[in-house]
Order: structure tokens, then C-alpha cells, then sequence
């Protein structure tokens, strides 16, 4: 079975379930089979957003963010449901303890995607085998399809996964990139959003293969490292490792609400902010991390959106110094005009064990008060280890549980104790 597998390289696969929530309500209602079903928000207000929906109604027209009334225009029989994100939760440790059991070398990537690295797995068989038995398993057991691709890399094996949907198994490699990858256009390409490909389309770059055969410098000077990154991509270049550890990685940590109706109150605005503070306050606590950067979002009813952030002196993650910056920056930017959307996000965030405060002028007295306690909690943590006490309030350890409730399911939280 070697002879199947690179010596050199690796063979990854991507698993990208379909239609996920949808597929979930069908395996857990089969009267719902057949159906256009369409998972959105709270149906009585205009914070009404698709979801996600089942094929039966992308045949209508019907896609992801969908405002809700635009969706039933489109498909007067759609079927509407809220989200049951304990459902949801329940059937994604259930497909990852399926792809556990082909190697340990998972790396979760959302509730209903991942990355496998099967590359030493030749016992199970062949990479199709392998990637057929997966299919067929969270089919059999809990009655959900989804696409797998099956690539050297994580960037190919993704860009497989999207190929064929639903139930698809694809083989994308490297000689393959000429002919299945470069002729597309560069906004289909996994990692290029509209206005990153609205910039390149601005240079003349417009498909994959311009992006391939791209100026370096150009593209650095118009995207960053990031522009070059792509290009690596566009050649079928990915040295990314799967990680499982990766899913307790955490960049940011934020909160956004759609508002029941457009408005221009003040009061009602900054209440609206202190709440999503305190929504992003716990969860840096349960994640035991600080924010180092605090970034306000503000989108009108014309959908115009504006980010906006700070750098702080010292990592936060108490409600009130994130109100205190939150507020700041909506009272600097804030242009009068009716809201519909706000969001408060904790940026370049750094573990607690990790951030060390900047003293200045004002906090170095107020932290000299505390020096003593300092020195007796370090002393603790030299005999009885670092997690033996903690100030405040010390999140709970990184176990691989799907069994809490949370906030949301759009991010890595899904994993979360």
C-alpha cells in the first residue's frame, strides 16, 4: 500500500461537510428530505439572516447571508428554522471522533470542516480508500454527506473539497494546477476575498493563473507578505502543517449583533456596545486571554461599514476598560447616520501567563502596591506549579469537549470546554 503514498511528500485531506445545519435537521427530521430548508436567525425580525440552506432551496436562488425576506420571495415554500447550535455541536464531535479514528493528526478548522493528515495512515489504504470509508461512515452513522479532497497540501486539498459538492471525493495535485486551478478567476480561489480581488483585478490580475505568473514586488506592494502568500498558493505551494493543537489558537475574540431596528440613539447605541463588552469579557475569561488591541465595527442601514481600532497600553479584558476604548472609538467615529450592526472585537490577543504590563506613569505606584503578592504568587508557582493559584478568574483547561453551550458557532469556540 506504500506505493500509493510520496516518500517525500504528504497527503492531506479536506473534509467539508454539506449544507451542515441543514443536513443535521434532515438527519434528525427525515420529513424534512426533499425540502428547501433554510437555517436563519430570529424569523420576526429583520435580523432574519440565512444560515446556511439545502440544496433544495440553492435551487431557488436562496444562499448564505441571505436577508430572510429576500429568501422567501425567491422561494415562497421555504422552510424556516433557528439555529440549534447543541444539535450541531452534538453531530461535530461525532463526524471528529470518526476522523480520529484514521489518524491523529486532525486539525478541526469550524464545526463542520477539517483537515487530515493521513500521510502514515497507508494500513488503512489507499488515500481514496481512506477517503471513501470516511464518506461513507459519517453517512452510515450519522446520516450526513459531505466532500473530501485529497491533496499534498492543505490549500489543494481545500480548493478540492469545493469542487465537487454534494458527496464528492476529489484528487487535486500539483501537475493539476495548470489545467483545474489557473483557469478560474482569482475570486473563487480559497483565501481571496471581493475587495482583495478587486485589487488585483486593479493590476490586471483577474485569473488564478495572472495571480501564478504575478510581479512580486507589485504584489507586495499592493497586498502586503500577503499578496506573495497568495501567489505561493496560486502555484499549488502550502508548507502548512495540520495541527491539531491549532483549534486553541486565538487571534481575536469578538462579539457583533444586528439591531431589531435601524437607530440613532446614543444612549441605546453605547448600551448596545457595554453589552457586547461584556459577551467579549467573558469569553477572554473562559479563554484565559487578554486583548492588546480593541476594534470597534459600525454598519449603517446602507450596509457601509467601518472598523476602527486602538492599540492599548496594558492587555485588557475587563468589561470596563473594553467599554472604556469601545466607547471611545464609537463617540470619535460614530458619523450620526441610523445604525444596523455593531461589533466589539479583542485583538492580538495574548495568554495571561504571557502579557506583561507597561508601566507608566500612572499604573507603576498602583502596581507596586501589588508587588508583594506578586512575589508571594511566584513563589507558589516555583513549588507547586504555575496553574496552582491564579488572580481572578482562571479559565478552565483546554480539553477537547463539545459539551458546553456558547455564543456562537462561527469560530473556533465550537470546541470550547
Amino acid at each position: 500500500m506504500n506505493s500509493h503514498y510520496p516518500k517525500n511528500g504528504r497527503v492531506i485531506l479536506h473534509v467539508d461537510m454539506n449544507s451542515f445545519y441543514a443536513s443535521v435537521e434532515m438527519a434528525y427530521d427525515p420529513t424534512l428530505r426533499g425540502k428547501p430548508l433554510a437555517i436563519a436567525g430570529n424569523p420576526q425580525e429583520r435580523r432574519g439572516i440565512i444560515v446556511t440552506c439545502s440544496y433544495e432551496a440553492r435551487g431557488f436562488g436562496v444562499k448564505t447571508t441571505m436577508p430572510l425576506w429576500e429568501a422567501k420571495k425567491l422561494c415562497p415554500d421555504l422552510v424556516i428554522m433557528t439555529p440549534n447550535f447543541d444539535r450541531y455541536r452534538a453531530a461535530s464531535k461525532g463526524i471528529f471522533d470518526i476522523l480520529r479514528q484514521y489518524t491523529e493528526l486532525v486539525e478541526p478548522v469550524s464545526i463542520d470542516e477539517g483537515y487530515l493528515d493521513i500521510t502514515d495512515s497507508f494500513e488503512k489504504g489507499t488515500p481514496l480508500q481512506i477517503a471513501s470509508d470516511i464518506q461513507a461512515q459519517i453517512k452510515g452513522q450519522l446520516d450526513l454527506p459531505c466532500s473530501i479532497g485529497v491533496a499534498p497540501n492543505k490549500f489543494l486539498a481545500k480548493t478540492a473539497s469545493d469542487m465537487k459538492k454534494p458527496m464528492g471525493i476529489t484528487v487535486l495535485r500539483k501537475r493539476d494546477i495548470p489545467n483545474r486551478l489557473w483557469p478560474l478567476p482569482v475570486i473563487e480561489m480559497h483565501g481571496i476575498g471581493q475587495k482583495t480581488a478587486e485589487k488585483l483585478n486593479s493590476i490586471g490580475i483577474h485569473t488564478c493563473s495572472d495571480l501564478a505568473h504575478a510581479n512580486d514586488i507589485q504584489l507586495k506592494s499592493l497586498l502586503g507578505i500577503n499578496g506573495l502568500r497568495l501567489k505561493e498558493r496560486a502555484n499549488g505551494i502550502d508548507r502548512r502543517n495540520v495541527d491539531p493543537e491549532s483549534i486553541y489558537d486565538y487571534k481575536s475574540v469578538g462579539n457583533s449583533t444586528t439591531l431589531p431596528k435601524d437607530t440613532t440613539n446614543q444612549h441605546e447605541l453605547l448600551m448596545v456596545v457595554e453589552t457586547l463588552c461584556a459577551k467579549v469579557s467573558s469569553r477572554l475569561q473562559q479563554k484565559d486571554v487578554l486583548g492588546t488591541t480593541i476594534q470597534l465595527m459600525i454598519r449603517d442601514k446602507s450596509r457601509k461599514t467601518i472598523t476602527r481600532s486602538k492599540k492599548v497600553a496594558n492587555p485588557i479584558y475587563r468589561k470596563e476598560d473594553l467599554f472604556h476604548h469601545a466607547k471611545d472609538l464609537f463617540l470619535k467615529h460614530w458619523d450620526g447616520d441610523p445604525v444596523r450592526l455593531l461589533g466589539v472585537t479583542a485583538q492580538d490577543v495574548v495568554e495571561k501567563s504571557e502579557a506583561t504590563e507597561q508601566l507608566d506613569l500612572f499604573s507603576y505606584k498602583k502596581f507596586a502596591e501589588k508587588e508583594p503578592l506578586y512575589n508571594v504568587l511566584s513563589k507558589l508557582h516555583d513549588k507547586f506549579g504555575k496553574d496552582s493559584i491564579s488572580q481572578g478568574i482562571k479559565a478552565k483547561n483546554k480539553k477537547k469537549s463539545y459539551d458546553q453551550k456558547q455564543d456562537t458557532s462561527f469560530n473556533k469556540d465550537f470546541l470550547r470546554e
